[in-house]
This record gives structure tokens, C-alpha cells and sequence, in this order.
């Protein structure tokens, strides 16, 4: 969302006919440069990008619409109490609205990048806190009395004096004739009495009692379900297929084919739709498909991570540059290189890839699935569809996770292809084996490190080269010219260094390709921050003082590392057969860091304490961002310590979670997690940051106790000595 100044107008209040009557809506303009509204909605489409708003009727219903959809990471909350906080009502008070990329309510529709709080922190509390003094003058011209001796509580308007009261539903309609305030006065954060508190979510009941809808509850009259055969080999086409065999089960009534599209990867399936999804998945196994692999079937792992080592001799384009690096490199009295490594990994969300899908009255579209990015799905799918977007309805059902997986709608063009041709609602559901070996995959990583201190171990030269394809899988990449999503963060960490020199190499690889949470920065900070601790042991230094030592001007990079400091005791020593290792890593996303104290057990380790700190600038739900952190570590624990994704002959080894293993309860130790909400420089993500910095301080507290270097993920913990 574009940043909006205090330049509100009148057109942000609108009267409602539709609803129950004359009502109150409070919506965004990012065109406007600030909260705009319109006397019909329908003029709002045509001129304005409006963003969430709330909807106050006459009846008393207060409806707030939240556009970023829910994944687990709490934006069925935390965006709906931004708009709540200002306008003095509980979320109890409220019903809870999902978007679904509907153009009245604007761009960013979408959840991804841990953006949703932090690009609508201050937009939206503006929307509520002119809403609230918008009614508060009503009340007070109702009454005749001034607005100083008013004040909003629970969704009425009181008279100071008297006591007075009168609901938002009695003043929705001459709160809407009233001009918009300019400046809206936003309350002092003490006297939040949602943001910053740890209040209860009001998706976990829904969860728990077996009333949330995600995609794959989805359900109408007369839909029909389909399981598709794709290729093992990824990047094959299709020949033929024989369904003979397949339209002899039972309750199987049409095999179709459908293309899944993904960027520049495409590729054809085969699609059995049956009664029901049993039928469809027993017809699906009884196909004979020739494909033609076109020598992909030659692709390999260790092949293509070769590949990777050999680019890494190459020279690079360069993404960020500072002082005289090669010159202050080549003279420098001490000189370190290291090259890092991390693997294809699945996204693996516990809820299956699915959406159900109805062509209907001959043009119309209407969608049911589980995604994070409705927006894109209207904006994108009337124009692959040729449909109207007034005719293309999505409902955004929750996610069962997410972790970047559900931006990309392959899934959806399957269902909405099928449910054209054969002119009934189509429920498409990948099974695990789909989801593990079909992708799209966080791709390989590999990092070339240089580094070079001073006689007194002062860090004058450092360079991170990166490695890797780019995400959006071009064959024909202009190799002269970086990619700051695959160079993501590395010239972003605020390490004083005099000389820098930052590169990419770009090596093509043929897979669907994916952002996975946390993008890129979860493979380069494992880099970064354990060749940053082989610097530090290099000059003989503490790895917690080097850091410090590097940062003499103030920054939250420093703020994180001395909480991380004092909360760890990091200065007292540990038992025998222990070590303790730290890392920070601050992206677009944000800023966390981690220390790490390990022990020896028989031949690996043991993880004993983790201490995280995650710097915010403000939290909207402390108990919600603990919560990400600690998934964020369990990620990182996984992608670190577990096998990943892996290929021969052209498909992936991996087929389930007992080949493709996530960290079980019993391997995760305890996260102790600090935010730090003192404003620093911006306000930042929560639920990605947590991530990336774990690995590397866990592989520097493993070289702390073991004195062995890891520079490859993933690792047998059991065995690193």
C-alpha cells in the first residue's frame, strides 16, 4: 500500500442502501493520499484504490473486512484490531469479514512478506480513529453540546456530563453526511487496549470447535472431484494416455487434461473427476500416460550442485559495492574463504494444495480455495479466462499454512480449467506425494565468501557471492545483472565494513521455483552470519564482540544484539561439552537474531536453550508473534537438520513426510522469545524474521562445543563428531 498522509477528504463516508439501510463505510485510497471515500461505491471502483474499510448500519452491525488472508499467522486478528483500537470496540463487538480480491477494496489483497501489519499499521488506525470522531460530532450536534464532552466506549458515543449514551448504529447516518477530519487524533498507545496485548484470537475457537472453513472443507451441490496425474519428471509433456482401465471404477465420469501454470512452467496433467475423490484417486492410478521427458529424466542432485560449484568460480554481476574490496582484499595479512551450501526444500503446508472451482450462467466465475493472494487470482484470472472481473467471485477460505506456497495459483488454474469443461463444480485436491515431489521448491543456494582483517583482527574487506537460479525460472537471465531476490539482505546488514563487494551468479535450473518463507534470506544468513563467526575466530575474538565491535553507530541490528546479549547471560561461561553461538539477520521483511547453547551428546549434539529476539517497533499481539517465532525456528530446525528435497532421474526422491521429515516435538526444544517494541527505525514483519537466523546460530554454537564447522544444510545433528 502506498503511504497515505493526513490529507483526508469527505468522499471516505458513504451511505449504504444495500445492507440494512443507511450505513457508514470507512475505506482507504492509496490515490487520494489519504482516507478516501465516495457517495457511491460503484464511482469508487472507477477512480479509486480503496483498501479495508468498516461497515456500520443503522441496525447496530459493525462489519470489518480484513484483505489479508488467514494462514495461521494471525491477520484475522491483527488486521481487524488496528481499525478496532481507534474506534473503541472490542473484537467481539465485530464481525470479521474476509476479502476476495474484489476491486472496491483495492490493492493488497494478499499475505506474504510479512507485510500485513507493517504497511497498514498507521493507514488503518487512521481509518478508525476518523470514524470515531466523525460519530462523536454527530452525537454531539445531536445533542447540542460540545465534542470535547464526548467520548467513544464499546461502540457508543457517551456525554461526559450526563451520561448520556447513544450506539454507532443510531449515528451511521449523520456521521456519514459530516466532513471528513483532516488530521484524525490517534490515540496514545497507553491506552491501547487491543494493540500490544496479548488478547485471544477469534480464529481459535472456529479452529477448535471444527467451524473455521479452510479450502479444502469447501462444498456445493452437484460438484464432482478430480485427482490429477502429473509427471514425476518435471519439465516433461505429454503424449498420450489410455483411461480404459481408469472410466471402469466406479463412480469415475470423465478424464480431461488441464495445464498447470506456474510463471514460465508449464506443464499438461491428466485429470480424473469422479463422484468422489476416492473414485477420482483409484481412476487416477489406473491411467497409462506416456510422457516425453525431453532429458530431463537425466537431472540429478549432485549433478546440478556441481554445477553450483563450478559457477562459483565466475565472476558475478555486481549487486552492491563499497570502497576498494580486491585491493583491500589481496593485501590483506589475513585472508578467509569459505563456500556454503543449502538445498531444494518443500513448503509442505499440512493442508494440501486444493480449490473447488464453478463456471456458471455461461460467464460467470466463482472460486473456493485456500490462498494468499485473492487479489492476484481477480486481476490475473479474468484476463488468462476472459471473464469479467465483476463476474469472478473468490471466497477466501483459511489456510492450513502457507509459507509462501499458496502465492502461486497453479492449483487454481487446474480446478477453474475443469470445471469449464465439463460444465460442473470441480474440486481439485493434491495429494502429500503431489505437494512433496511436484513443487514448487525453494531452490539450491550456494554462497562464495571472502573475507580479510587487519593486523589487529579488524574486519577491512568481505564479500558475499550468491550462487543460484532466480525465482522466476528464465532459461535466458542476462548474466551481467544481479537479482536482489536471490541477493536478498546481503547488503542490507548493518556491519560496518569499509570495503564490500556483493555478487550473483545466475545457474539456470529447470524446476518450478518458489519464494519459501522468509524468500532467500533463509538460505543466505546461514552464510552470512557463520562466515561472519569464522571472521571473528580468525581474529581471535568473541563472535558476540566482533559483531559489536563492527557496529559503532546506533542501529537496531546492535539494539537486537545486546538484548540477545543480556538475555542469554552471554558472558557466563558454560558447563564443559557446551557452546553458544548467535546470529542476526535483517531483510525487507525484518530484523531478528537468535543465540543458540548446544552441548555434546555422544557423537552430535544436543540443542539445550534457544533465546530469540525480534525487533518490531510495535506489536499489535505479543502472544501471536511469540507463536511465529517459535514456528519460524521450527522451520529453520527443519530445513537445517532434516533431508530436504533431493533429485534422481529427473524426479523427486522424496515422496511424504516419512521421506520428506519435519522436526517432531520431541527434537524441539524451548524457545525463549523477546520483542523489542521501542520504536526503532520502522515498523517490521513478524512472520518471517524469526527464521533465517536461526541455522547459523545454531552452526556456530556447534562449532563453539565441537570445534567443527558446518557449511553444508542439512546436517545430521546425531553426528557431527
Amino acid at each position: 500500500m502506498s503511504n497515505l498522509t493526513n490529507n483526508i477528504n469527505r468522499r471516505n463516508f458513504i451511505r449504504l442502501t444495500g445492507i440494512t439501510g443507511a450505513g457508514l463505510v470507512i475505506g482507504l485510497s492509496a490515490k487520494a493520499g489519504g482516507i478516501e471515500t465516495v457517495e457511491n461505491l460503484t464511482d469508487a471502483i472507477d477512480s479509486y484504490e480503496l483498501s479495508p474499510f468498516v461497515v456500520i448500519e443503522k441496525g447496530g452491525k459493525i462489519t470489518i473486512f480484513n484483505p489479508k488472508p488467514e494462514m495461521g499467522q494471525g491477520t484475522f486478528q491483527s488486521i481487524p484490531s488496528l481499525i478496532a483500537e481507534e474506534l473503541e470496540l472490542s473484537l467481539n463487538q465485530v464481525t470479521i469479514q474476509q476479502t476476495g480480491g474484489e476491486k472496491k477494496f483495492g490493492p493488497g489483497q494478499s499475505a506474504g512478506g510479512s507485510a500485513s501489519v507493517r504497511t497498514n499499521y498507521m493507514n488503518l488506525r487512521k481509518v478508525g480513529a476518523s470514524a470515531r470522531e466523525m460519530l462523536i460530532k454527530a452525537a454531539s450536534q445531536q445533542w447540542n453540546v460540545p465534542e470535547a464532552d464526548c467520548y467513544a466506549e464499546q461502540g457508543t458515543i457517551i456525554h461526559r456530563p450526563t451520561g448520556k449514551k447513544i450506539g454507532y448504529g443510531d449515528l451511521a447516518e449523520a456521521a456519514s453526511k459530516l466532513e471528513v477530519p483532516k488530521s484524525p487524533k490517534l490515540k496514545d498507545p497507553k491506552d491501547f487496549k487491543l494493540l500490544g496485548k496479548s488478547t485471544p484470537r477469534p480464529d481459535v475457537p472456529l479452529k477448535v470447535n471444527g467451524t473455521a472453513q479452510f479450502g479444502i472443507d469447501a462444498s456445493v451441490p452437484g460438484m464432482v472431484y478430480a485427482s490429477i496425474e502429473r509427471c514425476p519428471v518435471l519439465g516433461s509433456k505429454l503424449i498420450s494416455f489410455d483411461d480404459a482401465e481408469t472410466k471402469k471404477v466406479k463412480g469415475v465420469i470423465a478424464v480431461e487434461t488441464c495445464e498447470r501454470i506456474h510463471g514460465v512452467y508449464r506443464s499438461e496433467g491428466v485429470a480424473v473427476i469422479a463422484e468422489n475423490y476416492w473414485a477420482a484417486l483409484q481412476g487416477r492410478k489406473k491411467l497409462k500416460v506416456k510422457w516425453d521427458n525431453q532429458g530431463n529424466e537425466n537431472f540429478n542432485s549432485k549433478t546440478y550442485e556441481q554445477g553450483l560449484r563450478d559457477a562459483a568460480k565466475e565472476e558475478g554481476a555486481v549487486e552492491h559495492k563499497q570502497g576498494d574490496f580486491d585491493k583491500a582484499f589481496a593485501e590483506a595479512p589475513v585472508k578467509l574463504e569459505a563456500l556454503y551450501e543449502t538445498p531444494i526444500v518443500s513448503h509442505s503446508p499440512i493442508e494440501p494444495m486444493n480449490c473447488l472451482a464453478n463456471w456458471h450462467d455461461g460467464d460467470k466465475l466463482e472460486i473456493w480455495t485456500s490462498t494468499q493472494v485473492p487479489g492476484n487470482i481477480v486481476n490475473e484470472f479474468s484476463k488468462v479466462y476472459n471473464v469479467a472481473p465483476e463476474n469472478l467471485k473468490v471466497n477466501t477460505l483459511f489456510n492450513g499454512g502457507g509459507f509462501g506456497r499458496r502465492l502461486y495459483p497453479d492449483y487454481v488454474h487446474e480446478a477453474v480449467q475443469l470445471t469449464k469443461k465439463i460444465g460442473k463444480p470441480v474440486k481439485t485436491i493434491w495429494t502429500r506425494e503431489d505437494d512433496t515431489q511436484q513443487g514448487p521448491f525453494r531452490p539450491m543456494t550456494y554462497s562464495a565468501m571472502k573475507g580479510a582483517l587487519d593486523a589487529n583482527g579488524k574486519a577491512i574487506a568481505f564479500q558475499h557471492k550468491v550462487i543460484a537460479p532466480t525465482l522466476d525460472m528464465k532459461k535466458d537471465y542476462d548474466k551481467t545483472k544481479s537479482n536482489g531476490t536471490m541477493t536478498e539482505g546481503i547488503s542490507e546488514q548493518q556491519y560496518e565494513i569499509e570495503n564490500m563487494k556483493n555478487l550473483y551468479v545466475h545457474h539456470y535450473l529447470h524446476l518450478p521455483l518458489a519464494a519459501w518463507r522468509a524468500v532467500t534470506s533463509t538460505t543466505l544468513a546461514f552464510s552470512h552470519e557463520c562466515f561472519i563467526d569464522e571472521m571473528a575466530v580468525a581474529a581471535k575474538k568473541d563472535p558476540m564482540a566482533f559483531r559489536l565491535g563492527m557496529l559503532a553507530k546506533e542501529s537496531d541490528t546492535k539494539n537486537v544484539l545486546n538484548k540477545l546479549k543480556e538475555v542469554s547471560n552471554w558472558d557466563k561461561p558454560l558447563p564443559a561439552g557446551w557452546g553458544r553461538g548467535v546470529a542476526q539477520y535483517e531483510f525487507f521483511a525484518g530484523l531478528g537474531g537468535y543465540v543458540i547453547e548446544v552441548s555434546k551428546k555422544a557423537a552430535g549434539i544436543k540443542i539445550e536453550k534457544v533465546f530469540a529476539v525480534i525487533d518490531l517497533g510495535t506489536v499489535v499481539n505479543p502472544d501471536t508473534t511469540r507463536g511465529q517465532v517459535e514456528g519460524a525456528a521450527v522451520m529453520a530446525l527443519t530445513a537445517a537438520i532434516k533431508s530436504g528435497i533431493t533429485f534422481d532421474k529427473g524426479q523427486a526422491v522424496q515422496t511424504n513426510f516419512h521421506t520428506n521429515q519435519l522436526v517432531r516435538i520431541n527434537e524441539m526444544p524451548k524457545v525463549e522469545v523477546h520483542i523489542l517494541t521501542n520504536g526503532g527505525t520502522r515498523i517490521k514483519g513478524v512472520g518471517e524474521p524469526g527464521l533465517p537466523p536461526f541455522a547459523p546460530a545454531l552452526c556456530n554454537a556447534i562449532f563453539a562445543a565441537t570445534g567443527k564447522r558446518i557449511r553444508r544444510l542439512p546436517f545430521d545433528i546425531n553426528k557431527i563428531v
